[in-house]
């Protein structure tokens, strides 16, 4: 009953974005008390945020935020991934802090074409002589992020040689998950329309929750990442035939 009452609860707060606890022990028949432990284990999970009588779906980090936390990583993430460039490429760079880095490691180039959706990294590389696209269509204000159906049509038209996609969490089957609903087709249109697609992360983004699941990590070309894995770990990366590129 724990699983079902877990899942009714995530269900509703996707639907309402919130959900409040007289309201669910009422619709679900149980105490109050229950409803909190649920919430709690939901919370603990990483799906959920507690709010003064309930619940809300788990937010992403502001941008100003990420940007500062675990920079050098980032940037070592960034220096690995641009030996996957080559000449005259079409690149795409995910949103992200991790892809600003790899933006910035881009600036003195001339002879790629980018494509993004991080109005950051736009911005940043309109200092540079390449050419850059930027998708169009809703502004996620907090991370920059632009999505929704005219993105992913943008993204459909390009064939793109080479992608970087970042990561809000990977779970322990090596699942990349989301907290943000939007995000899940153009994370996979990025897929359809490159050649290669890189994920780059830190190993802070692993083992977590988040509550939609976009793709596993075995859909992407290779894996980014400063992540140090354990035996049990690595021998489910062979098993799923995950790459892991390591920094």
């Amino acid at each position: 009953m724990e699983i079902e009452r877990e899942q009714y609860i995530l269900n509703q707060i996707q639907i309402a974005g919130s959900v409040q606890v007289e309201e669910l022990a009422q619709e679900l028949g149980v105490s109050l008390m229950t409803i909190r432990r649920d919430l709690s284990n939901l919370k603990e999970k990483g799906l959920i945020e507690r709010c003064h009588g309930g619940a809300i779906l788990k937010q992403e980090v502001p941008y100003s935020s990420k940007i500062i936390a675990n920079s050098t990583e980032k940037n070592k993430i960034a220096q690995a991934a641009i030996q996957y460039i080559h000449k005259n490429d079409t690149v795409f760079l995910d949103a992200g802090t991790t892809t600003y880095h790899i933006a910035n490691w881009l600036l003195d180039r001339d002879d790629l074409t980018v494509v993004t959706d991080d109005l950051q990294i736009a911005c940043l590389l309109v200092k540079s002589n390449m050419q850059v696209f930027i998708c169009g269509g809703y502004i996620q204000k907090t991370t920059g992020c632009v999505m929704g159906t005219f993105a992913n049509q943008m993204i459909d038209n390009f064939c793109i040689d080479v992608a970087f996609v970042g990561a809000a969490a990977i779970d322990e089957q090596f699942n990349i998950l989301t907290p943000t609903i939007e995000k899940i087709d153009l994370k996979r249109q990025i897929i359809k329309s490159s050649s290669q697609t890189y994920l780059v992360t830190g190993k802070d983004k692993f083992n977590k929750r988040a509550i939609m699941k976009i793709n596993s990590a075995a859909d992407y070309t290779g894996i980014i990442t400063d992540m140090h894995f354990t035996a049990e770990e690595e021998q489910v990366l062979r098993k799923k035939n995950i790459v892991i590129l390591s920094v």
